[in-house]
């Protein structure tokens, strides 16, 4: 079997798997969020925390419950860390302790989301603080953006009502319901494929291919693995992420994470169209994230597989930083799949894509990751995609634009239009500040371009709450720990705070019945609209840049 047609393959049956899993998990995920009734689990915790469930909260409210609950983790997770040689299970060496810039940056780096790491994991974080540090926040930074999603999507659904439920509700039973069950499934799965799942301290021994022997470090992998992936955090146990063998061990366990990555994320649009009220407005919504996934997949694998070259055309595509095991396809596809969502897990290197292949994994990021995008975090970016469209398609015919039964007025549009400025603003700013100081020139491996697009590459990164990165740039300094720490915290709360108003300006009006003059918005052509306006969005935003870096490196070889 040729590696083109076995990566037709695999790229097929995960399109036939998600299909499959699309309708089940989306119907389970609107009955989660619409239960009337509490576990006792449940009504325990909110006891502990001190909730009463049954009190709804308007946005400003619910906003603030999203900071103050993120702002504790953060303090926790960094204290956490700085603590951590003097608990159990820990790996700290002579020499590897946590900074205070490092513990910081990657406490908030875990509770946004993003995973960014500047560190070995093997080297640097306990078996203690990956258990109850990193992989907790895995959980309940993805409940987190789950909950935002949901709260929009209320917005729309509801009529003259500010309220947009709970955020702890809803935060518990994202946890509790959704992710801790098919967390605890997958891990058994991954156990089963080779994953490794104990608590020992570098006495695990690997031979190597020169007859040598290697230590390594076990850990609890397959548990964090799941959620790894499942909840599109990233961030691995190793710091070869999911090339190393611990982590990934075989060609099906690699199929599995991608799975994982989009199971989620492509299932909430049946749930968004159950809880409006119309299933075909679903089914548009998961149209736009396929069609884009699937372009993007194409274009990664074609760039990656036809990178110029003589060598690399006869061996049928760039092996450099691709793990054997793997090849280039199914590497290609996990890379298009984890920049495509706020993933950012690595089986292959990023830093030696082609200049057209690290092009279409930054655009996958800076098109604000919604196809199908993060945990929650796709579904509501989409949404504001698909307002913005609305608005788009009233000014060409001069009519009040309409979405789902809510006008979108000024306001609307104006917080709309700030959620789509956040990103490329901090991204901009933070490369350009970055390239102006000589001190911060000195962290790049590379000139040119290719040094160009590495730091490009690492504020988008973290901006968008995504985690990979291009490796030639040294993060850990204490100006990146700092900067890039503030491009995860303005880019993870700035955009919810302004679809959390959007939320409730939305709830609070009527529903406005459609007419002849409403625009569609489950047709193929409001489909087509959407993409349209999504690609023409980064275009006008980021087409500079990406020409001063991987277009230039691109065209050149």
């Amino acid at each position: 079997m040729s590696t083109t047609t076995a990566g037709l393959l695999f790229a097929a049956s995960l399109v036939v798997a998600l299909a499959a899993v699309h309708v089940p998990l989306g119907d389970y995920m609107y009955r989660v969020y619409n239960a009337d009734k509490h576990s006792r689990v449940e009504r325990a915790v909110y006891r502990m925390i001190g909730v009463r469930p049954g009190v709804e909260q308007n946005w400003a409210v619910y906003a603030r419950s999203v900071l103050a609950f993120s702002a504790v983790s953060v303090l926790v997770l960094f204290g956490f860390q700085l603590l951590q040689g003097w608990l159990p299970w820990h790996l700290t060496e002579p020499g590897t302790e946590m900074t205070a810039a490092l513990a910081w940056n990657t406490a908030v780096s875990f509770v946004t989301n993003t995973n960014w790491q500047n560190y070995a994991g093997e080297s640097t974080q306990g078996h203690l603080v990956q258990m109850a540090g990193l992989a907790v926040q895995n959980f309940v930074s993805a409940a987190v953006g789950m909950a935002v999603a949901i709260a929009l999507v209320r917005g729309f659904a509801r009529k003259r009502n500010g309220d947009l439920g709970n955020f702890w509700v809803d935060l518990v039973r994202g946890t509790l319901r959704i992710l801790l069950p098919i967390a605890f499934v997958f891990a058994i799965v991954l156990i089963a494929g080779g994953v490794v799942q104990n608590l020992h301290v570098y006495d695990q021994i690997a031979h190597t291919l020169v007859d040598g022997q290697q230590t390594l470090p076990g850990g609890m992998v397959a548990s964090q693995e799941t959620i790894k992936t499942l909840g599109t955090n990233g961030g691995g146990y190793f710091n070869a992420n999911s090339a190393h063998p611990f982590e990934n061990p075989t060609a099906w366990t690699h199929w599995v994470q991608i799975f994982l990555i989009l199971l989620i994320a492509f299932s909430l649009p049946r749930a968004f169209g159950r809880m409006v009220g119309s299933r075909k407005q679903g089914v548009a919504i998961a149209a736009v994230m396929s069609i884009i996934a699937l372009g993007s997949l194409t274009l990664t694998t074609v760039f990656q597989s036809r990178p110029g070259g003589t060598v690399a055309t006869a061996i049928g595509g760039s092996m450099e930083g691709v793990e054997q095991r793997f090849g280039v396809a199914d590497s290609a596809a996990f890379a298009a799949a984890t920049t495509l969502t706020s993933t950012g897990a690595t089986s292959s290197a990023h830093d030696s894509y082609s200049g057209l292949g690290g092009l279409m994994l930054l655009f996958n990021m800076q098109l604000g990751e919604v196809a199908p995008g993060g945990v929650g975090s796709g579904l509501y970016g989409i949404l504001i995609l698909a307002v913005i469209t609305v608005f788009v398609a009233g000014l060409m015919v001069g009519r009040t634009p309409e979405y789902l039964g809510k006008k979108i007025t000024p306001r609307e549009i104006k917080l709309a239009a700030l959620y789509f400025l956040v990103s490329p603003l901090i991204v901009l700013i933070g490369t350009a500040t970055a390239l102006a100081m000589p001190g911060q020139r000195a962290s790049m491996l590379n000139t040119g371009p290719h040094g160009f697009s590495e730091v490009l590459y690492a504020f988008t990164s973290a901006t968008a709450n995504n985690g990979s990165a291009f490796a030639g740039l040294s993060g850990n300094t204490e100006w990146y720990n700092t900067a890039l720490g503030l491009a995860m915290l303005f880019g993870r709360f700035l955009p919810i705070i302004l679809v959390l108003a959007l939320a409730g300006s939305l709830a609070a009006q009527g529903f406005t019945p459609a007419t002849t003059g409403t625009l569609p918005t489950h047709r193929p052509q409001f489909i087509g609209m959407v993409i349209g306006v999504a690609v023409i969005l980064v275009a006008l935003t980021f087409l500079p840049a990406l020409a001063l870096g991987p277009l230039a490196e691109g065209l050149h070889s």
